[in-house]
């Protein structure tokens, strides 16, 4: 069966970058563990809350690389003849979870409360950027004045010859 993309239209050129990101998300996704939540907790302030039960501060692991957000969580001392259970219904399995981040968003804390790592990110207000763009006006033949397409051109051509 083929594959349908979202992006295979002629007219979204470039945009192969995102598809494999929702390729990725589809992958993760198909895991549960460790549950997690994301809250807005104030305007452009969110909080990933996950819950790591059994894992310490040194066991976890919370790192931002290419616009993903990627915590993992692996037991250090855990061995399987600490005991006999009955019942072992607390997961001390080790996990990696991926958060795809959109541009512009920042981590700015993690912090392990009673089981729960809270992870906090922000996307702070863009500042207002406004150019004033010049305007040049079109000079007469021979008086050293070009326009810009004219510069484009030029190195075109160039690179044709």
């Amino acid at each position: 069966m083929a594959r349908v993309s979202l992006f295979n239209s002629p007219l979204m050129l470039g945009f192969e970058h995102f598809e494999d990101i929702v390729d990725q998300i589809a992958k993760k996704s198909a895991d549960g563990y460790p549950p997690y939540n994301i809250e807005q907790i104030a305007n452009g302030k969110l909080r990933i809350t996950m819950a790591v039960a059994g894992f310490s501060e040194d066991d976890l692991l919370v790192e931002v690389q290419n616009c993903q957000l990627e915590i993992s969580g692996r037991h250090s001392d855990l061995r399987e003849d600490d005991g006999v259970f009955l019942h072992r219904g607390i997961a001390a399995r080790q996990f990696r979870r991926t958060f795809v981040l959109a541009d512009g968003i920042e981590v700015v804390a993690a912090e392990l409360n009673h089981g729960l790592l809270n992870i906090d990110l922000e996307r702070p207000e863009p500042a207002m950027q406004v150019r004033k763009v010049e305007i040049k006006t079109g000079g007469k033949a021979g008086t050293g004045q070009m326009y810009v397409g004219e510069d484009v051109r030029r190195e075109q051509n160039k690179v044709i010859e």
